[in-house]
């Protein structure tokens, strides 16, 4: 697709479709390019952005994730947090994150927040009576 004359919504449902039927390394391209053009929008004070790109860079964060590219999602993940610390998602892939690149130790503290802040619940150990 050309990005100069395919509409932005369009170039989103096209990477949401990738996304979907798991061509998660194209998606991860797609959405690459569609968050650097949209920072740099916002960047350009003569066309404001109508939303932030949070949602966006969540999105390629995902698509990172699910294409084994955990370093450049720990990157997207690590600034989505500094900027909402709170997001209990972003501290739930974050951990996942680094559980898959092999970090478990490190995988703890964002795992701990994100049950803490209710977006993860800690898997019982097998045989366990969950009591």
């Amino acid at each position: 697709m050309n990005a100069t004359s395919t509409p932005f919504s369009l170039r989103y449902a096209w990477a949401r479709g990738l996304f979907e039927r798991g061509d998660h390394l194209a998606a991860a391209s797609a959405l690459a390019d569609l968050v650097a053009e949209a920072e740099t929008i916002a960047a350009d004070e003569a066309q404001p952005l109508l939303h932030s790109t949070t949602d966006l860079r969540m999105f390629l964060a995902r698509a990172y994730f699910h294409s084994a590219q955990f370093g450049r999602a720990e990157a997207v993940l690590r600034d989505l947090i500094d900027e909402s610390p709170t997001d209990g998602y972003a501290h739930l892939l974050l951990g996942r994150t680094l559980q898959r690149a092999g970090r478990h130790t490190e995988a703890a503290g964002p795992l701990a927040l994100a049950e803490i802040l209710g977006d993860y619940e800690r898997p019982q150990a097998f045989g366990s009576s969950g009591e």
